[in-house]
């Protein structure tokens, strides 16, 4: 797959994940706009979540079924747009909750778009190209909050909105012209028992060890940055949203400095960089907790979370593609529930928590969720039975051997 298709594929993931992640800038005025009081906000965020969640269960499995994952990419682009038009038109709460989720459950055109990246990627560039595409997730995570910043504060934060969702039109009407068809005989699961298989992972020992890693780590990453905003429009600093929308920008820096995560995947070499990552990210919050006094360990901080979580995010991927290489969408599908379930706890309980403890109770809160990231990686690459610990396995599944 050449770069330029790479690019069309990571755009179509940072678009899906900034229909997600958008309202983490403008969770005041989106807020205020709706009728939300500000406790509460944090379930703006969480709504999109758990849209989120119902389509890696009820969507998610489609990627194994259908013919041509191509169009359903296109589909699913064009269903998350109508969901995003909703919310930026939404006078009231309800109205905008149910854009929310819509264009949540339909943003899981990331998933499948990753599986249609790693099919038709040769073995042995695995890793680079899921690395290259899901680096559009980060970047649509991260770019989101400085764009989304910026259109709030020229056009108001229903422009935001609007402008995702003419983007996620043009990107359904460019893939099925611009992406060569996959290779092979599919599918040869029906959708019922795709989401069977899917229901199975979660009785695998490698499946839920990285799951539970990946939950721990998003709630991590969701505690900073869905409560961020908050405290920088707040006292001492009172940022507007176009400034709140920059720190973003460091966000990006550090994800796109780990760009070479899919490549020491590809080596072999995952379970050595993912613990070093999670210590990363644990120390990573001892500078973000100086936010009341400090912007530059602030964006140290951020440099380095969002750097730890790139590595382990690609990671993780590539260990689950690797060892279940007929069932791309489903493994990666089933291992985004965990993904979900972490960045909505996360979201939900950083507003919780800073409104009654400030920044340093949030910091502690993202600094656990880090630890038991750390924990769970430590306990399963300690286990007598773990794989890497033993004879090298064949070069086919020593990636996933080396995680369990």
């Amino acid at each position: 797959m050449d770069v330029w298709r790479r690019l069309l594929l990571a755009t179509v993931c940072g678009v899906a994940v900034a229909s997600i992640y958008a309202a983490q800038t403008v969770l005041s005025p989106l807020g205020d706009g709706v009728g939300v009081p500000a406790q509460h906000a944090g379930w703006i965020v969480s709504t999109g979540q758990f849209g989120y969640l119902a389509g890696l269960v009820l969507l998610v499995p489609l990627g194994d079924v259908v013919v041509d994952r191509r169009r359903l990419i296109a589909v699913h682009l064009a269903v998350t747009a109508t969901g995003l038009f909703v919310t930026a038109a939404a006078s009231a709460a309800w109205t905008a909750f149910a854009g929310l989720a819509l264009a949540g459950m339909f943003a899981v055109v990331v998933q499948t778009t990753v599986a249609y990246a790693a099919t038709v990627a040769p073995p042995a560039e695995r890793g680079r190209t899921i690395g290259a595409v899901t680096s559009g997730v980060v970047v649509g995570i991260l770019g989101a909050r400085f764009v989304t910043g910026v259109l709030a504060q020229e056009w108001g934060w229903r422009s935001a909105y609007a402008v995702l969702g003419v983007l996620a039109l043009v990107l359904a009407a460019l893939v099925p012209r611009v992406l060569p068809p996959e290779d092979g005989p599919r599918p040869s699961v029906g959708y019922r028992q795709a989401v069977v298989s899917l229901g199975g992972l979660f009785r695998q020992r490698l499946f839920l060890t990285r799951g539970l890693i990946a939950f721990f780590l998003f709630a991590s990453f969701g505690t900073l940055w869905s409560g961020l905003s908050l405290p920088l429009a707040d006292a001492p600093w009172h940022l507007s949203e176009g400034r709140i929308g920059l720190f973003g920008l460091a966000g990006l820096a550090g994800a796109l400095g780990a760009a070479r995560a899919g490549r020491w995947a590809d080596a072999g070499r995952t379970a050595p960089i993912s613990g070093s990552a999670l210590t990363l990210l644990l120390v990573s919050w001892a500078a973000i907790a100086q936010l009341s006094w400090s912007l530059w360990l602030l964006v140290l901080g951020i440099v380095a979370l969002d750097f730890a979580v790139q590595v382990v995010h690609v990671s993780n991927q590539h260990v689950l593609t690797t060892a279940h290489p007929e069932r791309t969408s489903a493994v990666i599908g089933g291992h985004m529930v965990f993904y979900s379930l972490g960045s909505a706890l996360g979201a939900a309980a950083t507003t919780s928590v800073l409104a009654s403890h400030g920044w340093a109770g949030s910091s502690v809160l993202g600094a656990c969720f880090a630890a038991c990231a750390l924990l769970v990686w430590t306990t399963a690459v300690r286990r007598p039975d773990n794989p890497a610990r033993r004879a090298p396995a064949p070069a086919a599944t020593r990636a996933a051997a080396r995680c369990r």
